[in-house]
């Protein structure tokens, strides 16, 4: 077997491998904190920034949508948002002499992280057909550009308009407001890629598509079960909130592949107990459970639940929902030999967990992407609905379903409309506030946007925000169809992968950053944010922008909407000179942001509605809620294989990558790693250090490959392994999707490993 890297970047292609840990945060956290605001901002700058991160006069995180409680700590914030700060207050500045330097083959080969060390971008950029080099180009030119390519189009339906969760709540609904009066619905986002299999299935089952608990329900819950999630790297301030509900006497159960420090211990670096104590060990089951497992694990639960006398909350079941006794006939034909072979535990384990479940009169259930990016995922997490309607833990203080979103205000924008498939009533709203009749044909999401570019039907991409190419599935596919397009189009703050992978022509468009001052005719502007719970409140960003010459996304869109829509009645200027009136049009478009201006002025913001939270209604077409009893499916593995999920690294948020180490994991300086059982690699003919090539293999003889990763012998579930993604997207075809809800199936790919 090798012994050395195969070629390629060593510092990405050569990790130093140690042993995982078993506790995160602490005084660890703490100094790599400080190394890296250092380097990126410098003390002073990092102090002042940091101090207004979460806070009711200061900015929202530019990280994860975990919400803030009532009275923030002083320094709330964890180590990933101090680096999502970091990354965008940086000192480090994009110019068009850097440009000059470096050519588009020179970028396109250099890495995602390179691209994301160099700094701000501070001037609009335009690639011209046959040129090599991107070079800066006015606004007014560059918006006239846009206009002048969208114009052009056979129909609206050519342009995609892509949005990353990191926009406000303000230049979303102008974004979509923009798009559906040019006339399309191809308003594809970054939920489609995460969070649309929980989406789909709460809208179905409970009528809402969003979460139902509030942070103060977690920590009232007697039970929390963690499924498929990682909040010590991906949302690190929900252990805090874990902490406390263990304080309060809730007791954790995780479901995961993978051992996660987060979820073993916590050290509180805002306690002494977390900076010199052992900390707080959060879980007290661990179900180390086989990729794809869920479904079988939770249809085995409410079987012991249905079975068990008095474990079934009846007057709940009568009253407010549909559907039980077709739950009960499934869940009572489930067998335990096909539980255990899909979930990979063993029966002692889930008749403990059933223990806990039926100790606790008050549960949540928390999942992320470890659920909802399976083929099978929709009808994973109706299992999970089942499983809490079965104890009528929704619509019950300290109980409920907790979809934990990733991205800052993803679930804003979707609140805000950006969605592909708007509901009518929407719509409607939409058009009697703006005097225009709304398309109301459905749009792409963001796989079908891709296979529209790749098969000519589209030839303007416009993305507001994210890294569209490394995100997506099917990499080389992907940046195939990019290159097909007219026009590709990208408002960032930050250089990345997608700048790399251009159209015909490409632009561009360098904007605010969430730290930074948004100061407009009327002054200083505020903006909005969702969080993960529903709770909305203002950001006020405080540094001077990173170049004079930045515009906001708001003022971004108010201006190449003027240019498109010259007979448009919207008042485009205006809401570029007072964000304060966008507002307004919000709260008479969409329910529950009634006076909105107002209502942000308070600490905390205010709530939105949720009916089957507030009360225990059920906005589906039944009035109820809705009991479903889907087949039990799990991934099929055969012999020699394994079955991969794609992750993160602690130093990488989606597809930044703010350094080379995932130091809970024991992996240091490298990315390329593949990490897989000990016996299983043995069994396999793979030491710990060899290097292997993942090939990808796929019901319908379809296989992708991704050469040269570092084999990693890790304690992960039996049969399973994992790598980081946007390294591996390339493994997960375009057309490898979940039913219903269409999200790429980056969570069980079904691997060789063959010699690198």
């Amino acid at each position: 077997m090798p012994s050395k890297p195969p070629s390629g970047d060593p510092v990405q292609d050569a990790p130093e491998v140690s042993g995982p840990q078993h506790a995160a945060a602490g005084p660890a956290a703490v100094g790599h904190t400080l190394r890296m605001v250092r380097e990126q901002m410098g003390v002073t700058r990092a102090a002042r920034t940091l101090l207004r991160v979460n806070q009711p006069d200061g900015f929202d995180c530019p990280g994860c949508a975990w919400p803030e409680p009532g009275k923030p700590h002083t320094a709330e914030f964890c180590e990933n948002g101090a680096k999502a700060v970091a990354e965008e207050a940086t000192r480090l500045r994009v110019t068009p002499a850097f440009f000059e330097e470096h050519p588009l083959p020179d970028l396109a080969g250099r890495s995602g992280y390179w691209l994301g060390r160099q700094g701000r971008l501070t001037h609009p950029m335009y690639l011209a057909e046959g040129d090599d080099h991107y070079r800066p180009i006015g606004w007014s030119a560059a918006l006239d550009l846009i206009a002048e390519e969208l114009r052009s189009l056979s129909g609206p339906d050519e342009a995609v308009f892509y949005t990353s969760g990191r926009t406000s709540n303000e230049a979303a609904f102008l974004y979509q407001l923009f798009a559906r009066e040019f006339g399309t619905n191809n308003l594809p986002d970054c939920s489609n890629m995460c969070h649309e299999s929980s989406g789909s299935a709460l809208t179905e089952t409970l009528g809402v598509g969003k979460g139902s608990v509030l942070l103060e329900d977690l920590h009232r819950a007697d039970l929390i079960i963690v499924a498929g999630q990682n909040p010590g790297t991906n949302h690190p301030r929900m252990l805090s909130a874990l902490e406390r509900a263990k304080q309060s006497g809730a007791r954790i159960i995780t479901v995961n592949p993978l051992p996660e420090a987060g979820m073993e211990r916590f050290k509180n670096p805002q306690t002494a107990r977390g900076l010199a104590g052992g900390g707080t060990a959060l879980t007290d089951l661990f179900l180390q459970i086989r990729l794809g497992g869920d479904q079988a694990l939770f249809r085995m639960l409410n079987k012991l639940l249905i079975d068990t006398p008095g474990a079934v909350d009846e007057d709940f079941v009568r009253d407010h929902t549909l559907g039980y006794e077709t739950l009960a006939d499934a869940a009572r034909a489930t067998g335990w030999d096909e539980t255990l072979r899909a979930t990979g535990l063993d029966r002692e384990a889930i008749e403990q967990a059933l223990a806990m479940i039926l100790a606790s009169e008050r549960t949540i259930v928390c999942w992320a992407m470890g659920l909802t990016q399976h083929k099978h995922a929709v009808p994973t997490v109706k299992e999970v609905v089942n499983f809490l309607l079965l104890r009528g833990n929704i619509g019950r203080p300290g109980a409920g379903v907790c979809p934990v979103r990733g991205h800052s205000n993803v679930q804003g924008d979707r609140t805000m409309g950006i969605f592909e498939r708007p509901a009518a009533a929407f719509l409607d709203a939409l058009g009697a506030e703006f005097g225009f009749d709304p398309p109301r044909e459905h749009g792409l999401d963001t796989v079908r946007s891709i296979r529209a570019l790749r098969d000519g039907r589209v030839k303007v991409f416009f993305a507001m925000g994210g890294n569209f190419v490394a995100a997506s599935p099917d990499t080389a596919v992907t940046e195939d169809a990019m290159r097909r397009a007219r026009l590709t189009v990208h408002v960032s703050t930050k250089l990345n992968r997608s700048h790399c992978v251009t159209g015909t022509r490409a632009l561009i468009l360098p904007t605010l950053g969430r730290t930074e001052r948004d100061t407009q005719a009327s002054g200083d502007q505020v903006v909005t944010v969702e969080d993960s719970m529903g709770m909305v409140h203002a950001s006020r960003g405080r540094l001077a922008p990173a170049d004079p010459g930045l515009l906001s996304e708001t003022a971004i869109v108010c201006r190449l909407a003027r240019r498109v829509l010259p007979a448009s009645r919207t008042p485009w200027e205006q809401f570029e000179r007072d964000y304060a009136t966008i507002r307004d049009r919000i709260a008479r478009v969409i329910p529950g942001f009634e006076d909105f201006n107002h209502r942000i002025t308070a600490p905390g913001g205010f709530a939105l509605p949720h009916a089957p939270r507030d009360s225990r209604s059920f906005p589906t077409p039944s009035g109820r809620a809705h009991f479903t009893a889907a087949p039990v499916e799990h991934p099929h593995v055969p012999e020699g294989r394994l079955l991969l999920q794609t992750l993160r690294s602690h130093d990488q948020y989606n597809t930044t990558v703010y350094g080379l180490d995932d130091r809970y994991r024991g992996i240091k300086g490298g990315r390329r790693v593949v990490l897989v059982h000990p016996e299983d690699a043995r069994a396999l003919g793979f030491a710990d250090g060899a290097y292997a090539d993942l090939t990808s293999e796929w019901t319908d003889g379809t296989t992708r490959t991704a050469p040269g990763f570092r084999v990693v012998h890790y304690p992960t579930a039996r049969g399973c392994a994992a790598a980081y993604f946007p390294e591996a997207n390339v493994l997960v075809p375009l057309d490898a999707t979940a039913d219903t809800s269409n999200t790429p199936a980056g969570k069980s790919v079904v691997i060789r490993l063959t010699p690198a």
